[in-house]
């Protein structure tokens, strides 16, 4: 019965340190969206990638060896409690990626439509309704 709390426990703690990496992979992430460096974007997704599969297969065990234990001891639950927390971190972590990425995508556009001299621009009002504005900005601009 130890040897089966002590395998869980063994496996709770790989399962903590890959959501570490996980989380600090994910800060990295956030930090090269903000600076618009899209190759490292590749790099870090192959690693993330590589981080989820390691979790889902621990997740897999720790699933088989949690249904076989009869008694779970008070380290046992505190390692799965921490585990959860972490795993939340990272899901908030990824959601704030998510959103950091459609913003850096939508402010691109908008560059792009300035640029190229796109005869209608979106824009919001004061009620924060989204309204189209013609753009002379860049119509007789010649390069």
């Amino acid at each position: 019965m130890a040897d089966h709390n002590s395998l869980i426990s063994v496996k709770l703690n790989q399962q903590s340190s890959c959501l570490d990496s996980l989380h600090a992979l994910l800060n990295e992430e956030l930090s090269t969206i903000a600076s618009r460096r899209g190759a490292g974007l590749k790099e870090i997704a192959q690693q993330k990638m590589s981080f989820l599969t390691r979790l889902s297969t621990l997740d897999k065990d720790l699933s088989k060896l949690i249904a076989s234990n009869d008694f779970q001891n008070p380290e046992v639950s505190e390692l799965i409690t921490q585990v959860k927390t972490q795993l939340e971190e990272c899901q908030k972590q990824n959601n704030v990626n998510a959103h950091a990425a459609r913003q850096a995508q939508i402010s691109v556009k908008q560059l792009k439509d300035i640029l190229i001299g796109a005869p209608t621009s979106m824009t919001y009002d004061q009620d924060g309704k989204s309204v189209n504005t013609e753009s002379k900005l860049v119509r007789n601009l010649k390069a």
